[in-house]
């Protein structure tokens, strides 16, 4: 069994159990997973807190989720271009050939999520954290 944050088109956050990924995605095609607060099948995975095992001997030691999307946030900042609102836009000339194939960000509208899943081309959702100072 493996559990999944997951988080429905509203923004409601909560927990699912699966008897595998393929599980979750097999449900999730065939649109029966539903927000148990708003029952929206519009569903996501999210990053989910999670700990790191060092060794046998060793105390387990906690990741602050906080951390971890900083750190991924970093990584999409200095090797993905922002295209901004341009995003679906970019992505379907990449997809098809019409421009050069590059790593992008930006931001979509829940209708341009639905055509790009539409037209076959995958995408990640990253929440955006504020800054850290450390």
């Amino acid at each position: 069994m493996i559990a999944f944050d997951l988080m429905c088109g509203n923004g409601h956050i909560f927990e699912c159990w699966f008897k595998d990924s393929a599980s979750y995605e097999e449900q999730k095609e065939e649109g029966i997973i539903n927000c148990p607060i708003c029952n929206d099948t519009q569903i996501e995975k999210v990053l989910s807190p999670f700990m790191v095992k060092k060794g046998v001997s060793e105390k387990k030691q906690e990741v602050n989720p906080a951390h971890v999307l900083q750190a991924i946030q970093n990584f999409v900042d200095k090797h993905f271009e922002d295209v901004g609102v341009n995003f679906t836009k970019e992505a379907l000339k990449i997809h098809y050939g019409e421009t050069q194939k590059r790593n992008i960000k930006g931001t979509a509208t829940s209708e341009e999520e639905t055509l790009l899943k539409k037209e076959g081309i995958p995408f990640i959702k990253i929440p955006i954290v504020k800054r850290l100072l450390n």
